[in-house]
């Protein structure tokens, strides 16, 4: 991969839960590109930003329900012989780590990578974590059915990195985007994406007092 990790600060383990380490993080990238075609797996942004998108319904997803979309956006099985445990065994650790910081509601450090070139913006290296994000709303969409009016900030920082032809029936949700001056460093654009799904999580995990 032509990118570079962005460390826009350091990332605070919410648990004892083990963080995937850089080499964690190839070996995953090398096992999704090994899924064989037909099918069409999340490339780690997206992996990232999908389990986000999974751990802030308000009733927990199955494991066996939003697994199989790691190896393929639209769930589709694995052929017979194509050995995914590994992959998936990665996948679960990154799942228990995000689970673990946003039950906490401390920083975690998002799955985004700096582009190469000058010109190159940060809603471009933010944008797959985004859409990953939205993969999961398309298949579990529980959360999007919660208080629009508490929703609507936080999705607004998201789904302004996206087409806004991508989002119909939201003209809400677009004026509340129109309102939002675009991040001019990614370390600002990637801090949001935390500060989001921390605000998700607080309309559909809400904190025992």
């Amino acid at each position: 991969m032509a990118t570079h990790r962005s460390s826009p600060r350091p990332a605070r383990p919410a648990a004892a839960q083990q963080a995937l380490t850089e080499r964690d993080l190839e070996a995953l990238e090398a096992a999704l590109d090994r899924v064989p075609a037909p099918l069409e797996p999340l490339e780690v942004s997206a992996l990232d930003g999908f389990l986000c998108g999974v751990l802030l319904q308000p009733k927990r997803v199955a494991e066996a329900t939003w697994l199989p979309h790691v190896t393929d956006a639209d769930g589709r099985p694995l052929p017979a012989g194509f050995d995914a445990r590994p992959l998936q065994a990665l996948a679960r650790r990154r799942h228990a780590e995000l689970d673990a910081a946003i039950q906490a509601r401390q920083w975690f450090d998002p799955w985004v990578f700096e582009l190469e070139g000058d010109d190159a913006s940060p809603s471009e290296a933010v944008v797959g974590w985004v859409a990953g994000f939205a993969t999961a709303m398309e298949f579990f969409p529980a959360l999007m059915a919660l208080d629009a009016a508490r929703l609507r900030e936080p999705l607004a920082l998201l789904y302004r990195h996206l087409d806004p032809e991508d989002l119909e029936d939201a003209d809400d949700l677009l004026e509340e985007i129109e309102s939002l001056e675009p991040p001019t460093e990614l370390a600002e654009a990637v801090e949001d994406l935390v500060k989001a799904t921390l605000l998700l999580a607080d309309v559909s995990r809400p904190l025992r007092r």
